[in-house]
C-alpha cells in the first residue's frame, strides 16, 4: 500500500505491507527499548513502530537500511495512524539516508 492510503484507513487493520525511506530512527531512553521510525514515499510520512522481539530478529536489516518494506498492523487511535511492525524487508535504494539514534 501507500503511505497515503495506510493514512486514509482511519481504523486499525490487521496487515498490511508499506514500502519508503526510513527518514529517522528514535531509540528512547523511556520507550522500554521500543524503536520508532518515520517511513516516507511520495505520498506521506508513516510512524513505524518496532517492539523489541521483532527488533531483536530484524536489527541488522532495519538499523542499516534506508529503504525498507514493512509488514504490520495499523493501529488508528486519537485521530494518530501508526503501524505497528512485523516483518522488515530491504529495498534496494542509493543516495538516501536517515537522521537516526547513535
Amino acid at each position: 500500500m501507500r503511505i497515503s492510503e495506510v493514512l486514509a484507513l482511519h481504523r486499525t487493520v490487521r496487515r498490511v505491507r508499506v514500502g519508503g525511506v526510513v527518514t529517522h530512527r528514535q531509540r528512547p531512553s523511556t520507550a522500554a527499548g521500543v524503536i520508532f521510525f518515520n517511513l516516507e514515499d511520495e505520498t506521506g510520512m508513516l510512524n513505524v513502530v518496532v517492539l523489541p522481539p521483532v527488533w531483536a530478529e530484524y536489527k541488522p536489516l532495519a538499523r542499516r537500511v534506508p529503504a525498507l518494506i514493512v509488514e504490520g498492523m495499523v493501529e488508528f487511535k486519537d485521530g494518530v495512524t501508526n503501524l505497528v511492525a512485523r516483518k522488515f524487508e530491504p529495498i534496494e535504494v542509493t543516495g538516501a539516508g536517515s537522521r537516526d539514534f547513535r
